[in-house]
């Protein structure tokens, strides 16, 4: 293809074209980003012509992208990426010290870890803007690896090749029972001693609730469920009320009444809770972004003295 032919080519008709790759889908590409489907439909079809090919195979109300598709996919990105970089370091020029950062924290570690560290930036740096996203770690990993967030925060480890990551809490896991539990009393518990225990776990989305029925599976059984939720204070006020038995991170564990739950050391295995800052790779972040991760290193490194 000459530059010529492709002269009618627009930076949004990639875009509109990665995002119905990305989601397999004109309808919801069409959502995500606030267009009408005749209008998506449309940009793909003058695409396919401009370029001379096919880009997605239609399989009933499936759409697969064709291998043609594949390759432009790839150059799109590429191409996207660069526009990215190029629009918003000429925005970092003229708005220096300005900016807005969009960040995904997990609804445990907002609490627990980041007011403090909000108020400290934004004295620094007063007209930067931050808009907080709480999900559970999968999506905010998800998120970020989209674009769709600057920064995230998750429980580690993450994908090396897609992030660069800032480790800053290295805890382990608690175990929590009602003070007339039988283990109440117990100095620490093996987690092969819950195989009969009913549990009271976080939610499919959030890090924790896969691994620690990991590794209940590794101890040799599996663990029964009886309530999900996403909110850690629900969880310990669950097994004050003797509905149940949690495991939580000692970060949380700190600021709960010792007077109406037991908080005994889990061992074999220890289960660990690393929680990192993560950001992509190869992907240019703005001046407020990088403010941002310099700052809270600082700060976090001397709060609580991570590596």
């Amino acid at each position: 293809m000459s530059m010529e032919e492709g002269a009618g080519l627009d930076i949004r008709h990639l875009q509109y074209f990665l995002e119905v790759a990305r989601l397999r889908s004109f309808t919801k590409a069409a959502q995500s980003m606030f267009i009408t489907q005749p209008t998506i439909s449309k940009t793909i079809k003058s695409l396919e012509d401009e370029l001379g090919v096919t880009l997605f195979d239609r399989i009933g109300k499936r759409i697969e992208l064709t291998d043609a598709g594949k390759v432009i996919e790839l150059q799109a990105q590429a191409i996207v990426k660069s526009f990215q970089s190029l629009s918003s370091e000429l925005s970092d020029l003229m708005n220096l010290k300005k900016g807005h950062i969009r960040i995904g924290l997990p609804p445990m570690v907002g609490s627990s870890f980041f007011p403090s560290v909000i108020g400290e930036f934004h004295k620094a740096y007063p007209d930067v803007t931050i808009q907080l996203f709480e999900d559970g770690a999968k999506k905010v990993e998800r998120d970020v690896g989209a674009g769709v967030l600057d920064i995230g925060v998750i429980v580690l480890p993450a994908s090396e090749d897609m992030f660069e990551t800032f480790l800053f809490v290295e805890e382990k896991l608690n175990l929590l029972v009602h003070p007339t539990h039988a283990l109440a009393e117990c100095k620490e518990v093996p987690l092969s001693a819950l195989a009969e225990e009913a549990f009271v776990l976080f939610r499919e989305d959030f890090t924790l609730h896969d691994r620690i029925i990991a590794e209940c599976v590794r101890a040799g059984f599996q663990p029964r469920v009886v309530y999900e939720s996403s909110q850690w204070d629900l969880i310990s006020e669950m097994v004050a009320a003797n509905l149940g038995i949690a495991l939580l991170p000692e970060a949380i564990c700190r600021d709960l009444d010792s007077e109406r739950l037991r908080i005994l050391p889990l061992v074999d295995p220890v289960i660990p809770w690393h929680l990192g800052m993560i950001w992509q790779k190869d992907r240019y972040l703005s001046f407020a972004a990088r403010e941002w991760i310099s700052f809270t290193q600082e700060l976090l490194r001397t709060e609580y003295g991570s590596k």
